[in-house]
């Protein structure tokens, strides 16, 4: 083969696969990145505020109570750490809102009275 045309081919090959793997990290509507590793998981970004048996409010991190370099939260770890927080009875009630994002899209999610509401 002559050695322009191998050049050409694959010049052209490594332009597709980059073409490629771009699309790859674009948005598609109602999704956030088509990566399957982004599709499949689910993020919760959420603000919470718990509220003490003397009355006081403070903010809640609930990734404080993740395993170390865990970030994947859905809605019902979400509800498992608000009810060991209010069954421990390190806080009466929590609230907060914040988003979803999964293969779904990204929905809005509140924390009412310690529920979880979709």
């Amino acid at each position: 083969m002559h050695p322009s045309v191998l050049s050409a081919v694959q010049s052209t090959l490594t332009l597709a696969l980059v073409a490629w793997m771009i699309t790859g990290f674009t948005p598609m509507r109602g999704r956030w990145f088509r990566w399957k590793m982004f599709c499949r998981a689910t993020f919760t970004i959420i603000s919470l505020t718990g509220t003490t048996s003397d009355g006081r409010t403070e903010p809640v991190n609930v990734y404080d109570y993740l395993a170390p370099g865990s970030f994947i939260l859905g809605p019902p770890q979400l509800q498992a750490i608000l009810d060991h927080l209010t069954r421990s009875g390190r806080y009466e009630r929590i609230d907060g809102a914040g988003r979803v994002l999964s293969a779904r899209g990204e929905q809005h999610v509140q924390v009412r009275d310690s529920h979880v509401v979709l």
